[in-house]
């Protein structure tokens, strides 16, 4: 009795992933597609390999690397590593195989993405321009205009800002997580791993810090603590913060999808630009790790590659 070949093994094999594990049609067709690329990337590998009973470790690693250098991304390689696995695990029990080839064998990894920052003047613009909206509540525009200075002048995290209480208090079972110093100009943060830290705050951010303040106590009832109030006088949310940032950025016209970390990220983006200062940029961002910084040497590389790209004459594509 002859020895199954490929193709039967891959037939007999999606058989049974839909008549066994009721799998869809569509999830099996693409198990197909999957194993139709294992058995060209055997025959191609020449005729020792050819069976894929034939295939080790080192096959498969070979053949992972083969369609890393094609394009293909790290989740479709591991999407194909899956089904491969899958399929020798059945395998297995057909035959008798010393070991399962793709065991222990990874995709490579993900291109980690950079963060995502304004330009310096989206970034000036967005939060120095008051809403053009007319009808905008006065005293909400204040807070905003608070809250968007304070976030690109410091780089707080989100959770930062909505947790600042106008001063140190420790009352009533309440403690400050975080608070303003304007005699110092800077604000008093508890960043990830309740470690707290101390940002400078700019000039222009303390200005409308002030602003606010001056129409806050109206907002003022329940908690005396909270810096920022909504209209009810509750403190303000991160999920609204968010929601006024974004309409804020849609209404003076900015094309990108700001959110409340796009500040954080233009700020270490353009104090890193103008200083070079790793470290001091580690600091104020709270990172423990300066690798966690370091992303934005890279942000920065990435704009003076645009600069020199459209301003060097023997880089101008033709």
């Amino acid at each position: 009795m002859s020895k199954p070949g490929n193709q039967e093994w891959l037939d007999d094999y999606l058989g049974s992933l839909a008549t066994q594990r009721k799998l869809s049609p569509h999830t099996v067709a693409n198990y197909r597609r999957d194993l139709a690329e294992l058995v060209q990337l055997a025959e191609n590998a020449g005729a020792a390999a050819a069976s894929l009973d034939a295939l080790d470790h080192f096959h498969i690693r070979k053949f992972a690397a083969q369609l890393h250098a094609q394009g293909l991304s790290g989740a479709s390689i591991a999407r194909k590593l899956s089904a491969w696995r899958g399929f020798y695990a059945w395998l297995a029990q057909q035959t008798v195989l010393p070991a399962n080839p793709v065991e222990g064998v990874k995709p490579p990894r993900r291109a980690k993405a950079l963060p995502k920052a304004l330009s310096a003047d989206d970034a000036v613009r967005l939060v120095a321009q008051p809403n053009p909206r007319k009808d905008a509540n006065a005293a909400s525009e204040l807070c905003n205009r608070a809250m968007f200075e304070l976030l690109y002048s410091s780089g707080l995290r989100i959770s930062e800002l909505v947790q600042l209480d106008i001063r140190y208090a420790k009352e009533n079972g309440h403690e400050s997580a975080g608070w303003i110093d304007f005699d110092a100009a800077e604000v008093q943060v508890t960043g990830k791993g309740s470690k707290r830290r101390q940002v400078p705050v700019g000039s222009a951010a303390l200005q409308a810090l002030s602003a606010w303040i001056a129409v806050r106590p109206a907002l003022v009832k329940l908690d005396p603590h909270p810096l920022f109030l909504t209209e009810r006088g509750s403190r303000m949310s991160a999920r609204l913060v968010q929601l006024r940032i974004k309409a804020h950025a849609r209404a003076l016209g900015i094309p990108a999808d700001v959110h409340p970390h796009m500040l954080r990220h233009s700020f270490a983006s353009h104090v890193l630009q103008s200083s070079g200062d790793l470290r001091a940029v580690q600091e104020m961002l709270g990172h423990a790790s300066i690798a966690a910084t370091q992303i934005y040497t890279a942000l920065d590389f990435q704009r003076l590659a645009k600069v020199y790209d459209a301003a060097h004459p023997r880089a101008k594509k033709k």
